[in-house]
């Protein structure tokens, strides 16, 4: 006979591992599922701005990169909106913009990468304005949470200096964490962005 629900066991908890790239992106994990994948297009071809790439590797505490990572990314538009009902100026956001996509690292090396456009300054809380930058959400497999962060653009530094969330980090090296580098390459502005999840140098995560 069943036990009662308040006489049974908690159900142990597990990290992230395998399945999650099965359930979330099959087409990485090698499972052709679905003809289109949601999240592979964050900009759709007709968003306006600055083409760019954004690539970089997650390390664990001991250095070592970590090469099983999901990272979502959510972004304005490069007039600084937001796909969304909670942006009132959501209609103004061009046709298929969807301001949000989900990568996966290389299984082999661990970097990350993907295309969209640069997002521009966004309007944030009694009046303050947001530095341009993209909000990302990662799990793998030893995060029990998926971990906060965002990622702002080194030639941005004007609008950095005045950014509410950034200005909450009291240690100002820390800031840096938060802060990708851009080059050129082939023509094209790449961004580096590195995240470390524990030891010298971690990456600030955001309580959200």
């Amino acid at each position: 006979m069943p036990q009662p629900l308040n006489y049974l066991k908690e159900t142990a908890s597990q990290t992230a591992g395998p399945y999650v790239h099965i359930g979330l992106a099959p087409g990485a994990a090698g499972f052709k599922i679905f003809e289109q994948e949601l999240g592979t297009d964050i900009a759709g071809p007709n968003a306006e701005g600055e083409r760019i790439r954004v690539e970089g590797t997650v390390f664990d505490g001991a250095g070592a990169p970590v090469k099983d990572v999901l990272i979502e990314v959510w972004q304005a538009n490069a007039a600084g909106i937001y796909p969304s009902p909670a942006d009132l100026r959501a209609d103004q956001v061009e046709e298929g913009f969807r301001g949000w996509g989900r990568i996966i690292s290389d299984f082999d090396t661990g970097l990350f990468s993907f295309d969209t456009v640069k997002p521009g300054g966004i309007a944030g809380r009694n009046s303050r304005r947001m530095a341009p930058h993209l909000n990302l959400w990662i799990v793998a497999r030893g995060i029990n949470i998926g971990l906060n962060t965002r990622m702002y653009f080194d030639d941005e530094a004007e609008a950095n200096a005045k950014d509410p969330v950034l200005n909450l980090i009291e240690q100002a090296n820390r800031r840096g964490t938060l802060i990708a580098t851009r080059e050129m390459r082939d023509g094209k502005p790449v961004y580096r962005f590195d995240i470390r999840l524990q030891g010298e140098g971690e990456t600030v995560f955001l309580d959200i």
